[in-house]
């Protein structure tokens, strides 16, 4: 099941969910409006996180049984916890989720949703980490030289990126282009929740020894009030990267080691041992699948544990 120029060989046929009508298909989600609405207008989405797992531009097989139940849980752990209007519809007022979706489900209102990608790093890898050793910045912002492969930043960085149309790629940008993209005043409200969120988060996932390295939220605008409201998943394994602090913290492992996030980079690295990226990707074995589910039910349990 490829994922390519905005387009998807052969998704899964989506459930068929009583009183719900479904609307699209994302690699990992499936969105449904109530029955008898139009798409564009509907007050509510169904949004269904799926167990399907993706990594290359492509939808892998098997899928990780428990992913989206486990996923849907996290994301409605942090909204409990963050005191900013989240996309949750109101129980009572919205149509109920479906038994058949109870666990990996949520009903949202609908939003105007913002086309920046608000991404915060309070560590340097991956993507910000490239592009600072070759420029010295990320999105514009300078830092200092010296920077290497993990290491936590003094203070987080607002590093937004451009939500491109379906089937484009999302594009990383500077805070003034986001300026230009939704005006001043909106793309400042995006940045200082942004940060907030952030920072509030990180020290909680550290009172339960994990590192918060970083994050992407979404955020939308209430077409009646106005209001700023966060949106999507929120703080997942799926939209953030997590370090175990037990290991980040130990000198004596190698980089790959103290960097293992909690989220399918056991899939990706299988995948970059087992296949030349030509053709279809193989089938995951069993065992990938079973650990791929421990590494997020590890992350899950650490982080609410405690609460």
């Amino acid at each position: 099941m490829r994922w390519e120029n905005g387009g998807v060989n052969a998704l899964p046929t989506p459930l068929a969910l009583p009183g719900w009508s479904h609307t699209y298909s994302g690699k990992v989600r499936d969105l449904y409006v109530p029955e008898g609405t139009d798409a564009a207008t509907s007050p509510y989405l169904l949004v269904v996180a799926s167990n399907r797992v993706s990594a290359f531009d492509f939808v892998l097989e098997p899928p990780i049984p428990g992913k989206g139940a486990l996923l849907t849980a996290l994301s409605n752990w942090w909204f409990s916890r963050i005191p900013l209007a989240n996309h949750l519809a109101i129980e009572g007022d919205a149509p109920a989720v479906p038994d058949a979706v109870a666990d990996r489900a949520v009903v949202s209102r609908r939003l105007e949703m913002y086309p920046v990608e608000c991404v915060v790093r309070g560590a340097l890898t991956g993507s910000g980490f490239a592009e600072y050793k070759q420029t010295g910045a990320v999105c514009g912002i300078e830092l200092p030289a010296g920077i290497s492969d993990g290491d936590q930043l003094d203070e987080p960085i607002y590093t937004p990126a451009y939500k491109a149309p379906f089937g484009e790629h999302d594009e990383n940008i500077t805070f003034e282009r986001s300026v230009e993209l939704v005006g001043k005043e909106v793309a400042e409200a995006l940045r200082d929740a942004s940060l907030k969120i952030f920072t509030e988060a990180r020290e909680l996932a550290a009172e339960r020894g994990v590192v918060l390295a970083d994050t992407k939220f979404e955020f939308g605008k209430d077409p009646v009030t106005g209001e700023l409201v966060l949106a999507d998943e929120v703080l997942t394994s799926d939209s953030s990267r997590y370090w175990d602090a037990s290991t980040y913290f130990d000198e004596s492992l190698s980089g790959a080691e103290r960097l293992a996030s909690f989220d399918k980079q056991i899939v990706r690295n299988w995948l970059a041992s087992n296949w030349d990226k030509q053709g279809v990707p193989p089938v995951l074995p069993a065992e990938i699948v079973e650990q791929t589910y421990a590494r997020y039910r590890e992350l899950y349990d650490l982080l609410t544990k405690q609460a």
